[in-house]
């Protein structure tokens, strides 16, 4: 009963301040544009804190052990790269998709095809938080429940919890979730460690000769290969700047200053965070040296670790993260279709889908293909998470060249999109999972791209262009 209250009282809470007040269209897509630091950094670390790396991690860390924190790390340098490079010029651009951005710099051929491939990206993306809430719950549902059911539920539920409000109703519950977030997860850690003696028990499940590996035995390591982090770093600086999840939120940032201050903090967090939970899962490995699933490691910690009406409310964090970040990509989705595929501003149907009503009805568009993905394609989550990340990483050239090089030409940035995507496709085809494809995915396709669209640029004359 205790953890019956815990659950749903930490989720009525979120939901409650969600709902709360009227809702216009503006607030519905953008958030009014008037987001302070607080609430930005809040909803920043909640759209990137995911259950599905969130076990992901976790598994690692329960496999590798505490050098695990280096894939944490990942997002540290990431959200760097990203504050550096394109926080303050998003919010100077200030619109409504990140998609614009191609289509007003480019061409508006070149705009659709980003908005498209980006959707592509987000429908892998959701679908994979769907699975991992799916997995999340699974345990806790009556014998004999279909995963897919139990994924529709949930769907269902999240939907309901950002239909009314939109973007503005996702920053809300975003910094509930984030309050609790960060107060129970660290108390994970700190349970674990006094339980499992903490350096001791870790020296115990991770002899020395595991926990301290040569730079040459690392790079090849099979529970954590060195280069496979490296890869990590390298998709992650050059996706994250197409975001269209991040790219929405700083257009709601108030000012410039805002937004990089923001995401500066956010990438702090977001490591923090991750770590934490990677520790106590390295931590678990002392308890249970056999674990079924790696993946199970955070409901496994909360089920053990946590006391009642605690641990309902760390099942309540678990999916509030996923409805945080299920939610915001949502409605980044229907942003996005509504700025870039509605036509022109003063159209009809560009008006009925940027009002409420329309927005609406993308969601709840948008929620059924998670739920299908999430039933049909998916089964290992890291794996599908990366692989998403192709279509992104197609558009980084045409992205910071747009920003920062005013020579950059429509056919430089078409010709290094269609390579990035070939030359990720054909890696994940040719060298496949098995083989580490995202190794030659990473290090060479992303020069590959830059360099394709430098040379064509410079080969192609220029038209006059005003910077963004």
């Amino acid at each position: 009963m205790l953890d019956l209250l815990g659950f749903a009282g930490l989720l009525v809470a979120i939901a409650f301040v969600g709902w709360r007040g009227k809702t216009t269209a503006a607030d519905y897509v953008v958030a009014s544009r008037d987001l302070g630091l607080f609430p930005l950094v809040a909803t920043l670390v909640m759209t990137e804190f995911n259950t599905s790396t969130l076990l992901a991690f976790a598994a690692v860390g329960y496999s590798a052990g505490p050098m695990a924190v280096v894939m944490p790390a990942v997002f540290l340098v990431g959200l760097a790269f990203y504050t550096v490079t394109v926080a303050r010029a998003w919010k100077r651009f200030d619109r409504l998709s990140v998609a614009e951005l191609f289509r007003e710099r480019y061409s508006p051929a070149l705009g659709r095809t980003a908005s498209v491939l980006l959707l592509l990206a987000m429908i892998g993306f959701t679908a994979t938080y769907v699975k991992s809430l799916t997995l999340l719950f699974l345990p806790f549902a009556p014998d004999g429940t279909a995963p897919a059911l139990l994924g529709g539920v949930l769907t269902v539920i999240v939907l309901a919890a950002v239909l009314p409000g939109g973007l503005k109703a996702v920053v809300r519950s975003d910094v509930v979730a984030f309050v609790a977030t960060a107060v129970l997860l660290p108390l994970l850690l700190i349970i674990g460690w006094g339980r499992m003696d903490g350096a001791a028990g870790l020296a115990t499940a991770f002899p020395a000769d595991q926990l301290v590996i040569d730079p040459v035995t690392q790079w090849n390591h099979p529970a954590l290969p060195t280069r496979f982090v490296v890869t990590l770093v390298v998709l992650t600086c050059f996706t994250y700047i197409a975001a269209p999840w991040y790219g929405q939120k700083i257009f709601a940032a108030r000012n410039e200053r805002t937004a990089f201050r923001a995401v500066a903090w956010s990438a702090l967090l977001v490591f923090l965070l991750y770590a934490v939970v990677v520790l106590a899962a390295a931590l678990l490995r002392v308890q249970s040296p056999t674990l079924a699933d790696a993946q199970l490691a955070v409901p496994t910690m909360i089920r053990d670790w946590l006391p009642s009406g605690l641990r309902g409310a760390g099942f309540a964090v678990l999916f509030g993260a996923a409805f945080t970040t299920l939610a915001g990509v949502w409605s980044a989705m229907a942003a996005m279709v509504a700025a870039d595929l509605g036509g022109e501003a003063t159209g009809p149907r560009a008006l009925l889908l940027r009002s409420v009503r329309g927005q609406r009805v993308l969601l709840a568009a948008f929620a059924l293909t998670s739920w299908l993905g999430a039933t049909f394609l998916v089964d290992d989550i890291l794996d599908r998470l990366i692989l998403a990340n192709i279509p992104v990483a197609a558009l980084a050239f045409a992205l910071l060249a747009g920003f920062h090089w005013p020579r950059a030409t429509s056919a430089g940035a078409w010709a290094s999109m269609i390579v990035g995507v070939v030359w990720g496709v054909g890696c994940f085809v040719v060298v496949g999972e098995a083989g580490g494809y995202t190794w030659p995915w990473a290090i060479y396709g992303i020069p590959l791209i830059f360099g394709t669209g430098v040379a064509v640029s410079l080969a192609t004359p220029a038209r006059p262009i005003t910077a963004p």
